[in-house]
């Protein structure tokens, strides 16, 4: 246990025409200030998350954080990327920072606007996070990838369609509570299960419903280590962090069995020495609804192929045995790439601290997120407590 949370900010997610890049990561920036207790001059280092891969013409993005304020200038600043992990991957360099001793303050902020980029751009800068030798042509973009996954699950172990319909219901139910997500609209299992000119096919077995949201956004945290932490007013603590690489080809991997999610849950677990049963609640990168039933079997929830068993039988309803994406996940809340890993690392700390509002897990304790880059590539497992 090296670094806390002690603060965060949080824009709304989705269409954000009057906003920026840089207005975006001005907002969060502050606001994770200012709910720290801490002040820019106290910040040893910045980290930013930030995609692009096209999205923005403004390539270069450190230094926009320090637009915030003024006592940011001459702080150092970084820009990290691992595709839709990226904002994990800005706090685990944040985390690092002050395990070295080379910071005492972090402020990490991610961010995306994607929304002002033509549809067919779109899919096309998202794709750069494949493989691009041999993934770059696959009709549909992402979803198209994804959708091939969905296509050889389905082979494998029979047609899942209502397994996934339940899975974007139950996120999309959990989402109407959450006042940063895009989409607030309880759709229902039978609008999700069924085809339909608002629901069509978009990729294989996928629907419009089994897809997250294109969307904008910003989220930020500030990272303390412990010593300061814990003089501040709140501290949510890593009991672990985690972060395996895999294979970018899918060619190369088993791509039902995700085991690179695997792998990070497995050490996630033990190195903070609790048990998948011992969480409150889960955070898990639902962009597509074929990732989270995955997932399920991924993280251990349930024995591969039985993905279903897990939404079926409830025990991932926010009043379930271990619910996850109370939050609404990506499929409901957006998933602007670059603010997605720091958007669940807030939203946990806000469970955590019983301030997530209609969102709130009863007597959460012990929170999980898995964040992921590209089709299961970049892992990220985080297990947060509150120690203040």
């Amino acid at each position: 246990m090296t670094a806390c949370i002690v603060g965060w900010a949080h824009s709304t997610f989705g269409k954000l025409d009057a906003e920026t890049v840089e207005s975006l990561i001005v907002r969060v920036a502050n606001g994770a200030l200012a709910d720290s207790g801490l002040e820019a001059e106290d910040v040893d280092e910045i980290v930013l998350g930030h995609f692009n891969a096209g999205f923005s013409a403004q390539d270069f993005t450190a230094s926009l954080v320090l637009q915030a304020s003024p006592d940011l200038r001459f702080k150092p600043a970084t820009r990290v990327e691992n595709a839709c992990a990226t904002g994990s991957a800005a706090i685990h360099q944040g985390m690092r920072a002050i395990a070295a001793k080379a910071a005492r303050v972090v402020l990490v902020v991610g961010v995306e606007q994607m929304t002002t980029t033509p549809g067919p751009e779109i899919g096309k800068n998202l794709l750069k996070a494949s493989y691009v030798r041999e993934e770059a042509d696959i009709e549909g973009g992402f979803a198209g990838i994804f959708g091939k996954i969905a296509g050889l699950y389905f082979q494998k172990y029979g047609d899942q369609s209502d397994a996934l319909a339940m899975i974007a219901a139950k996120n999309h139910k959990n989402g109407v509570g959450n006042p940063y997500a895009q989409m607030r609209k309880d759709l229902g299992f039978e609008f999700c299960r069924t085809e339909s000119a608002k629901n069509p096919f978009v990729a294989g077995p996928l629907k419009r419903t089994d897809c997250s949201l294109v969307s904008d956004g910003a989220a930020a945290i500030v990272l303390a280590d412990v010593e300061t932490a814990l003089q501040l007013d709140k501290a949510v603590a890593f009991r672990a962090a985690e972060h395996v690489q895999d294979f970018l080809p899918m060619s190369k991997r088993d791509i039902l069995k995700f085991e690179g999610c695997s792998v990070a849950w497995k050490k996630a677990l033990t190195n903070a020495g609790v048990a998948l049963s011992d969480l409150s609640f889960v955070e898990t990168h639902d962009c597509f609804t074929i990732a989270e039933l995955i997932e399920y079997e991924a993280m251990g929830l349930v024995p591969e192929g039985q993905g279903a068993k897990a939404i079926k039988e409830g025990w991932t309803e926010k009043t379930g045995r271990l619910p996850i994406n109370p939050s609404g996940g990506l499929k409901a809340k957006g998933h602007p790439v670059g603010a997605t890993g720091v958007s669940m690392h807030a939203l946990t700390a806000m469970q955590l601290t019983g301030s997530a509002g209609d969102i709130q897990v009863k007597d959460a304790r012990l929170g999980g997120i898995f964040n992921m880059g590209g089709a299961a590539v970049a892992n990220y497992v985080s297990i947060l407590e509150r120690i203040k």
